[in-house]
């Protein structure tokens, strides 16, 4: 059974900054692609930022690019997201995903139950 753990978020202030981290079980960890998504109030998900197996190549939305960056430990069993400079409109739950299809993860069943980020002042 594929279990994905989240943990790190919190209230922040704006300019702040959060280490969110998501263990891994139930599945071949260090062969998957593993992503982030958010869900702010009210909206739908949206991706994040994505990063390969051997964690030498990221994507992130336009949106957080140059803030957030995505990494991995396969010894560990666990891919992390640091968020920087978070704004108001990164308040959400971010949600660690193993995509079953890697160009859209927001589709996958498989989601931990998230962490809650909030920024504000």
């Amino acid at each position: 059974e594929v279990q994905l753990v989240e943990s790190g978020g919190g209230l922040v202030q704006p300019g702040g900054s959060l280490r969110l981290s998501c263990v891994a079980s139930g599945f071949t960890f260090a062969g998957t692609w593993m992503s982030w998504v958010r869900q702010a109030p009210g909206k739908g998900l949206e991706w994040v930022a994505t990063i390969n197996i051997a964690g030498d190549s990221t994507r992130y939305a336009d949106s957080v690019k140059g803030r957030f960056t995505i990494s991995r430990d396969n010894a560990k069993n666990t891919v992390y997201l640091q968020l920087n400079s978070l704004k108001p409109e990164d308040t959400a739950v971010y949600f660690c995903v193993r995509p079953t299809n890697v160009a859209t993860p927001t589709t996958s069943p498989y989601r931990g139950a998230g962490t809650q980020v909030t920024v504000s002042s």
